[in-house]
């Protein structure tokens, strides 16, 4: 089994089972030398490209050996070919084209992590934990995770149908998307009331400036009486590390943000809050909503408020993934680049995240679906060949709050987390006590 987080767009990273192509034993390893291993190399290269079953180009066998390679490693490292390079530097610009889901592959399956804000697959209802099971009536089992994204990308306009198993569903079911052209809006906002309410979906290169922005015209909609702010980071798989620092410094006068640290100790690096802008909201009461699709960058953001007492996190905990991956192109691009994944993140604390996850300060459900005792979430922890996490706590058992029996609500979060701000508690709430 094999699982790694993607986002179903334009563009997408596939990896190919790891093909062994270097020897296993270790002991041979140092005995042979490294020449010896690429003449291994270049044996089964030339064998499969002279006896297998069909013709296949010399690129593909190269891509393949790299992709395997390199996925080897950990769920997040992986190849990209030129056109993948491409589409994911439009990607982090803001706009591609696709169906709009992050995904992940387990037991031969596409799991749906979360659907991005405003796409196809939001507006189709698509959730997080559906099972993609077919893509156009043919089933994906067995095939290969770049092979299955490819059948999901297509020219902008048209059709493609997914066929869905959902827990609590007794049959599959066929969602039928309209492949689009997809701009990422990372920053929305409204007042809610004498709030400010500010959702993040994302960190691309506009997501420091639009959150700036949002806060502006929140002054200038609410005025003198505004209470406080409320940051969502639910379902925000993360993204540009330099624009989680920047959105934690729209908070923070001062300290630091976030440490990475490499293989060696000169690969550290400590990021700190910078006195401009300082925090762009007045020293206002925050509330950071996280939930188990909150990863990557937005954990960086929970980490530093929440260690520097800024904010108080609430919601479920994120998913975990406390590791940082660097972009290295090959061939100056034109051969495509590397994801690999070269330090792991700490939090002004030196908490490291990986495979652990911020908890949060109040632990509240989104709904009364999640009243039962086990909330099943994706985690970086469930990823096989994850980083593991040495000072990582022991789980314990946590109080959820979550909707009184018979009360419903739209956001229940939302609600409790807007009442604190106001200083008084108004939502019908339940107990119940699971396990982190």
């Amino acid at each position: 089994m094999k699982r790694v987080a993607f986002v179903v767009v334009g563009m997408m990273i596939g990896f190919v089972a790891a093909v062994g192509v270097l020897p296993a034993a270790r002991g041979a390893n140092s005995m042979m030398g490294p020449y010896r291993q690429f003449d291994l190399f270049s044996e089964a290269f030339e064998r499969v490209r002279a006896n297998y079953v069909r013709p296949v180009q010399d690129s593909e066998l190269i891509d393949g050996a790299i992709e395997g390679m390199v996925s080897n490693l950990d769920p997040h490292s992986s190849y990209m070919d030129a056109k993948s390079f491409a589409d994911m530097q439009i990607q982090t610009k803001g706009e591609f084209g696709g169906i709009g889901i992050e995904v992940t592959m387990e037991d031969g399956l596409i799991k749906v992590i979360s659907p991005i804000d405003d796409t196809p697959a939001a507006k189709a209802g698509l959730k997080t934990g559906d099972f993609i099971a077919a893509i156009d009536g043919k089933t994906i089992e067995g095939m290969a995770l770049n092979d299955a994204i490819d059948k999901m990308r297509g020219p902008v306009g048209t059709k493609v149908t997914l066929t869905i198993l959902r827990n609590g569903e007794k049959k599959p079911f066929d969602v039928v998307l309209a492949r689009a052209v997809i701009h990422v809006d990372s920053v929305k906002w409204h007042r809610e009331g004498d709030i400010g309410y500010i959702r993040l979906s994302a960190f691309n290169e506009e997501t420091s400036s639009g959150l700036e922005k949002a806060v502006r015209e929140l002054k200038k909609q609410i005025g003198p009486s505004l209470k406080g702010y409320v940051l969502d980071l639910r379902n925000n798989p993360g993204g540009l590390l330099e624009q989680a620092v920047q959105v934690s410094n729209d908070f923070l006068n001062k300290g630091e943000i976030v440490s990475t640290r490499g293989r060696h100790a000169d690969d550290t690096q400590r990021y700190d809050a910078k006195p401009r802008p300082g925090d762009i909201t007045d020293g206002k009461p925050v509330i950071v909503l996280i939930n188990g699709g909150t990863a990557s960058a937005s954990e960086i953001v929970a980490g530093a408020l929440q260690d520097d007492q800024r904010a108080r996190i609430l919601g479920l905990t994120s998913f975990g993934k406390g590791s940082v991956q660097t972009i290295i192109p090959l061939g100056e691009g034109s051969g495509g680049a590397l994801r690999l994944t070269t330090a792991r993140y700490y939090t002004p604390s030196g908490r490291s995240i990986q495979a652990e996850g911020i908890v949060p300060d109040i632990a509240v459900a989104q709904n009364d679906d999640e009243t039962v005792p086990k909330i099943e979430r994706p985690s970086e922890a469930d990823l096989p060949g994850h980083l593991t996490n040495d000072a990582a706590a022991k789980r314990k058992t946590v109080t959820v709050i979550h909707p009184a029996p018979g009360k419903k609500y739209d956001d229940f979060q939302l609600a409790y987390a807007l009442d604190l701000l106001r200083g008084k508690m108004t939502v019908a709430a339940a107990k119940s006590e699971v396990a982190r």
